[in-house]
């Protein structure tokens, strides 16, 4: 039976939804970190008459810092302002565009750094490196050119958190090997311990417990202050663990004592290199943090966006005039009366456009940042990785009513300053697994859990897998040897054999 191919036509009504121009400006202006919008914006300036510059007001910062206490902790996210609910339409578009919950991952380095882009930022402010700085409060001691040598070295063995991960033994080593300087580990440790008397308070310490330890002696004392350092002292293997209770029972203390040393605690940081910058002195790339958030001592959070060198920008009255003249009566123009009309009004239309993307940038920025700082409040408190909450994308959509996508976008690429140092929006999210007894636990807590039980292992005798997982189990968190190699992997950390 011989088949005839037969072409036929039909109509169908699609609904489909494509990016205005504007909303295209929008989406391009909220990936940009603060570095990247300031030559955005110069640019559009220089190439559009009709947006012109407020005079600078010298303030960095874009908004005043907002409250975050614990007075406005049930504040209702859903409520947005109206110009959040024009983005409704943007948030519909784009809600296809990043097809999962996963965070986007930035190709090379970490810092300065992100996906599909050469880029570098440049910080303001003060410039100087972490070695630097250390190097200053060098200059103010009494110190032989040996002394100096020793402690420059010892200074420079620093790691990113300030703390000096090398043993004694090791250092005497390798400046023997590569500076010719035969010392011994006395000597070493005595100029450690004037290492230490650095600020911030905790520099130099060999471990978090002598870091903690250090800034409570830094501080006047007090029975509480006495007392956290009885915890730390004595009982720091619960007090890691966090089982207050233990140490409770253990001190014959209450549950109003327990809190006290809780809210004392928050005041400690575990990172004090982390807020002066790069610890090596090597050349990094600086980055400029899109956020500033300050933690105060009675655990009050307030944050600002950062405005950079980015000017309040306005429509020229020169060509809102020329408009309003032209407008008067249309018929009466000649061709290049109406040739100048219609540039003028293309030129405003774009500079509004370009404005009340701006504006829509820093109001998405803002509900974004409250809502993480709301969900991860007890890490922005005390620094501790650990206190990192499993929180993903669709967490911050759902308190916001924007779309994971756009939450995406302002994820990546955007970099957040904190008392514990500058880090990736990206840094605060992490996901979870669930334990035998239903108990969800954040990836970040095990990951910083596994890297302080490495830490502090027998390095002649390194723990391998299996080994690792039932001291994990050991401290309340019960994972497998696989998982715990995943996780080895994933922090860079090699296998038992190559840690000796």
């Amino acid at each position: 039976m011989s088949q005839r191919l037969i072409h036929t036509q039909e109509q169908k009504l699609v609904q489909q939804q494509k990016l205005t121009q504007q909303q295209m400006l929008q989406v391009k202006l909220l990936e940009m970190p603060i570095a990247e919008l300031e030559q955005s914006v110069q640019a559009e300036i220089d190439d559009n008459p009709a947006l012109e510059t407020a005079p600078d007001d010298g303030d960095m910062y874009d908004e005043e810092p907002s409250q975050m206490s614990e007075e406005n902790d049930e504040e209702d996210f859903e409520q947005r302002t109206e110009r959040e609910e024009r983005e409704d339409e943007l948030d519909n578009v784009l809600q296809n565009m990043v097809g999962d919950d996963e965070m986007p991952e930035a190709s090379g380095p970490s810092i300065g750094n992100y996906a599909n882009a050469d880029y570098e930022e440049i910080t303001y402010g003060d410039r100087t490196s972490f070695y630097d700085k250390l190097k200053e409060q060098m200059g103010e001691l009494e110190l032989d050119e040996r002394q100096r040598e020793i402690m420059e070295y010892i200074v420079g063995s620093l790691d990113n958190d300030g703390l000096l991960r090398k043993k004694t033994d090791t250092i005497v080593d390798e400046l023997a090997i590569y500076h010719n300087i035969f010392t011994s580990e006395s000597e070493v440790d005595n100029i450690l311990e004037e290492i230490q008397e650095f600020d911030p308070a905790g520099i130099g310490a060999r471990t978090l417990k002598e870091c903690l330890l250090i800034q409570i002696d830094r501080k006047q004392a007090n029975p509480i202050r006495l007392m956290l350092r009885d915890v730390i002292d004595n009982h720091y293997d619960d007090f890691i663990g966090k089982h207050w209770d233990k140490i409770a029972r253990s001190m014959g203390i209450d549950g109003d004592d327990v809190a006290r040393l809780q809210e004392e605690v928050q005041k400690l940081n575990p990172k004090p290199g982390a807020s002066l910058g790069e610890a090596e002195g090597r050349s990094m790339q600086q980055i400029t943090p899109d956020f500033i958030i300050d933690t105060s001592d009675d655990g009050n959070i307030t944050f600002s966006i950062t405005k950079g060198k980015i000017p309040e920008l306005y429509i020229s009255e020169s060509f809102s005039d020329l408009v309003k003249t032209y407008r008067k009566d249309k018929t009466l123009l000649n061709a290049k009366e109406k040739e100048a009309l219609i540039y003028a009004k293309e030129k405003i239309d774009r500079a509004q456009g370009f404005i009340e993307a701006i504006k829509q940038r820093r109001n998405t920025l803002y509900v974004t940042m409250r809502a993480i700082i709301d969900i991860q409040r007890k890490y922005f408190r005390d620094g501790d990785e650990g206190d990192l909450k499993p929180m993903i994308l669709k967490d911050i959509a759902d308190r916001t009513g924007l779309d994971i996508s756009t939450i995406s976008r302002v994820s990546n690429c955007k970099y957040a300053q904190t008392r514990w140092g500058t880090f990736r929006l990206r840094h605060f999210f992490s996901d979870s697994i669930k334990t035998e007894s239903g108990e969800e636990l954040s990836t970040r807590k095990l990951k910083t859990v596994l890297r302080e039980i490495i830490d502090s292992e027998d390095k002649q005798k390194p723990l391998g897998d299996d080994a690792l997982s039932k001291e994990m189990k050991r401290r309340g968190y019960p994972i497998a040897r696989r998982t715990v190699s995943k996780y080895r992997e994933q922090m860079g950390i090699p296998v038992a054999r190559l840690r000796k």
